[in-house]
């Protein structure tokens, strides 16, 4: 029989519920309830956003990097390659720009340099 876990929202009354099969251990069922209870709580959050265009904007950064969870759970690198480029070109930065970040980056580690980082010898 499947078991339930319901959260809720003080502040607006949202109520998320959770329906399956639940492990026994007591751990996990702390993770249910904790990972359920933190959902209902952004729902809420971006729900009560009055800015019709900030709210569609929140929603998507949240399925983009629920997405991005998932896909990092299931060791999906093609997956999180391909989330990680659309959220960069969202963002108006294109694939020739990370290409150029990353040689920079490649760069400053060939010579030793960087912040934080101990150049030759060092």
């Amino acid at each position: 029989m499947p078991e339930q876990y319901a959260a809720s929202d003080k502040r607006t009354g949202l109520e998320v519920t959770v329906t399956g099969e639940f492990p026994p251990h007591p751990e996990d069922r702390v993770r249910i309830a904790r990972t359920s209870q933190l959902f209902t709580r952004l729902m809420s959050t971006i729900l009560s956003t009055e800015n019709e265009t900030q709210r569609r904007e929140r929603f998507l950064a949240i399925e983009t990097q629920l997405e991005m969870a998932d896909a990092l759970i299931r060791e999906d690198v093609d997956e999180v390659q391909r989330l990680m480029r659309q959220t960069m070109e969202r963002m108006g930065i294109s694939q020739e720009q990370l290409d150029e970040v990353m040689r920079r980056i490649i760069d400053q580690l060939g010579q030793g340099g960087g912040p934080g980082l101990p150049g030759p010898g060092e």
